[in-house]
């Protein structure tokens, strides 16, 4: 102020004071526009502080509400962790779980693959064995073939055999009828057709020639014989006529089975000579008549037990029909069917 009216009193002495008035005036102006300013600035800088503070308080509380919903969500993401923790323990005892499952199934994968393995051994074994099931089902069913026809064969063979059996008890019948007509006292097995000679009428001791009385005994004895088996109901069913010596146990086995063969020998060559046979029968007896010496292999034994050497002294005349052959046959198919 005082600046100011030393101008005032500089204008009032001169002109030059006027000039200083009007610049004096002119600052006064600018310095109370100056002062406007500064005052309208510092109004706005309130007001702008105001709004700022009145923003800042908004923010703020928008800051706080942030932290609030913050902290909310910090306690959320907390409790979701925990959760996920809990979850993770879960998936931690799963995968445990699944490890468990997963080594299970490796080892059931494992087995299986074992299985497998023997389930082809075993496919592969079935194979073979059907092949040979079936190889053996071919050999069962051409074993059946030629089953069936031993069968058939057997039963043939059956058919002739009862037939036969049937024949040999006609001709023992028919033989002991035929002797009893010719008076002949020769003894005829009721089983088998055997004819006993008595080795004393027929020969002397250790001796193989026919005596006269055996060889009369064999002219009688062999022509009725002959009729017999030699007839047309019987001679196709006769096989064989045999002859053969026995010997006591006196001697040696070696003496002995000579002596009986001897024996044997000259019956069946007189039967050959003999002139009541006819052609035929003499032709039909060299097809079918064998000699035999047995030696003492046979022995006729008393009620005792012991030797009787008369009856052990013997010659046998025996036949054999076609059904011998034919048990022999059926030997051999039953054999076969075993």
């Amino acid at each position: 102020m005082k600046a100011r009216q030393d101008r005032m009193q500089r204008h009032r002495a001169g002109d030059g004071g006027t000039h200083w008035i009007s610049y004096s005036d002119m600052m006064a102006s600018l310095l109370l526009i100056f002062i406007l300013a500064i005052v309208l600035s510092i109004y706005n800088y309130y007001q702008l502080l105001e709004t700022k503070t009145r923003e800042l308080g908004e923010q703020q509380a928008q800051l706080d509400a942030a932290q609030v919903t913050l902290a909310q969500q910090e306690k959320d993401l907390e409790t979701t962790r925990v959760t996920l923790m809990g979850k993770e323990e879960e998936l931690a005892a799963i995968q445990i779980q699944l490890d468990t499952k997963e080594q299970d199934l490796n080892a059931a994968t494992l087995k299986l693959s074992e299985r497998e393995e023997e389930n082809e051994k075993l496919l592969a074994q079935i194979v073979l064995r059907e092949a040979d099931l079936a190889d053996q089902q071919n050999r069962i069913d051409a074993l059946q073939l030629v089953l069936a026809e031993q069968e058939k064969e057997l039963s043939s063979y059956q058919v002739q055999i009862a037939d036969l059996l049937g024949v040999r008890t006609r001709i023992v019948e028919e033989l002991s009828s035929a002797l009893a007509k010719a008076n002949i006292s020769a003894t005829v097995d009721k089983t088998t057709g055997d004819i006993v000679l008595e080795s004393t009428l027929m020969f002397e001791f250790g001796k193989s020639d026919i005596s006269d009385a055996g060889k009369s005994q064999l002219d009688r004895l062999i022509p009725v014989y002959l009729g017999v088996l030699m007839s047309p109901e019987y001679r196709d069913y006769v096989a064989e006529i045999i002859i053969e010596g026995h010997t006591d146990s006196t001697g040696t086995y070696a003496g002995n089975l000579k002596l009986s063969q001897e024996r044997a020998l000259a019956v069946a060559n007189y039967c050959q000579q003999m002139s009541a046979l006819t052609r035929t029968q003499k032709e039909a007896l060299r097809q079918i008549v064998t000699a035999q010496g047995r030696a003492n292999a046979n022995p006729i034994l008393r009620a005792d037990g012991t030797e009787d050497e008369d009856r052990s002294r013997r010659v046998e005349i025996k036949f054999r029909l076609k059904d011998t052959e034919m048990i022999e046959r059926m030997g051999q198919v039953l054999s076969g069917l075993e």
